[in-house]
């Protein structure tokens, strides 16, 4: 099939799955061609089956907001026509779907009939989608698009009471190649970031507040009392400077590392020891599942569609959000000794399997069959899969 994605390109997960889900599809044999207006940043590599046409908004002095749905609607159109695309798969309901629907509109003009599956990734519903301003141009988004499909059930469920929704919505779950998180380094030089006796624990996110990073430094703190420890944050946010204001003044500041955006994600989680996400809201949380792929546990809130990835007493624990003490003692837990740490790193590796590549996009396939047959509203994927 000839398939079109559209998708934020920048480091969100959104933009993260829709762009490996493209790649998945390339090798698959599928022809891609990913719609933005900036090569998203896990395409490294374009191909015969993998294309990037960028969409340009002209800069007129007429208009206070540049109007980019217009533009990418326009582009949609075009690229449709050029190279014959079967189907549009659009993540994020606004704008993507609301310029994918106008562009349907435009095709179906001239003749040319196209489906468009859209995916629901979490803030586009939870917090952008359900505000006054938007929600109509979201339920209407949804309710025309051909087949809709959802990162979890939690965010499916808060999809339905959010909105009145005519659609059948498939859950297929965020995914990650497993294969790209097998131990690649013979020597993960943990030395440079902490002595032989201390544990390493890591945190990365955009340091919204949503993430809880104080939680993060709090939880830490009272972890690094009884356990020798270092505490590693990635990412770059609004919370960067009050976490580290209070690791100051909690006096643990020597033992927290900010290091801003990494490309090196893959091997800081190979040195880590655990993983905390005490999210306020996740629709998923890729970030918990990269972090089990590589062997880290993961200690979490039980927000949103964390406990359909993070199994309590499996590959971590969950605690309800803000629940810092039962946080704190659960990693406490974990990192007691090392028997204990090598069973739960075991079993968060292994728990990740579930949401393997060679899972997951063969269940992307069968909707974008179904959808070109009209067929999407009996599909159940994730239920019989993965419980």
């Amino acid at each position: 099939m000839k398939i079109a994605i559209v998708c934020y390109p920048t480091f969100g997960g959104s933009g993260v799955v829709a762009t490996e889900l493209g790649l998945a599809l390339a090798d698959h044999g599928h022809e891609v061609h990913f719609i933005t207006y900036k090569q998203p940043v896990r395409l490294d590599l374009l191909s015969k089956k993998i294309h990037f046409h960028e969409v340009t908004i002209p800069q007129y002095p007429l208009f206070k907001y540049q109007p980019y749905e217009l533009a990418l609607s326009s582009k949609l159109v075009d690229m449709v026509k050029l190279y014959q695309i079967d189907i549009m798969h659009v993540h994020y309901a606004i704008p993507h779907a609301y310029a994918g629907y106008m562009a349907k509109q435009m095709l179906a003009q001239a003749g040319i009939e196209i489906p468009m599956v859209t995916t629901l990734h979490g803030t586009d519903i939870t917090l952008v989608g359900n505000h006054p301003f938007y929600k109509p141009a979201v339920t209407f988004s949804i309710n025309n698009s051909d087949c809709v499909t959802s990162v979890s059930q939690s965010l499916k469920d808060d999809t339905l009471r959010l909105f009145d929704i005519k659609k059948t919505i498939n859950v297929v779950p965020n995914f990650i190649d497993t294969k790209r998180f097998e131990n690649q380094f013979t020597d993960c030089q943990r030395s440079i970031m902490a002595l032989p006796q201390e544990r390493i624990i890591t945190h990365v996110s955009n340091l919204r507040p949503v993430k809880r990073v104080q939680d993060v430094i709090q939880i830490f703190s009272l972890v690094q009392k009884q356990i020798p420890s270092k505490l590693l944050i990635v990412g770059e946010g609004p919370e960067k400077e009050p976490a580290e204001a209070l690791a100051e003044s909690l006096g643990i500041a020597d033992k927290v590392v900010f290091l801003g955006n990494s490309n090196e994600v893959d091997k800081i989680l190979c040195f880590s020891d655990l993983f905390l996400l005490p999210s306020e809201k996740e629709s998923f949380g890729l970030a918990a599942l990269e972090a089990m792929a590589s062997g880290v546990p993961i200690i979490s809130s039980d927000a949103g569609g964390l406990p359909e990835v993070n199994i309590a007493g499996e590959s971590g624990y969950l605690s309800a959000v803000g629940n810092i003490k039962e946080m704190a003692a659960n990693a406490i837990k974990i990192l007691k000794d090392d028997a204990t740490l090598a069973s739960f790193k075991a079993n968060a590796k292994k728990s990740s399997l579930r949401f393997d590549t060679k899972r997951v996009v063969p269940q992307y396939e069968a909707l974008y069959e179904a959808c070109a047959f009209k067929a999407c509203s009996g599909l159940i994927f994730y239920k019989h899969l993965f419980f």
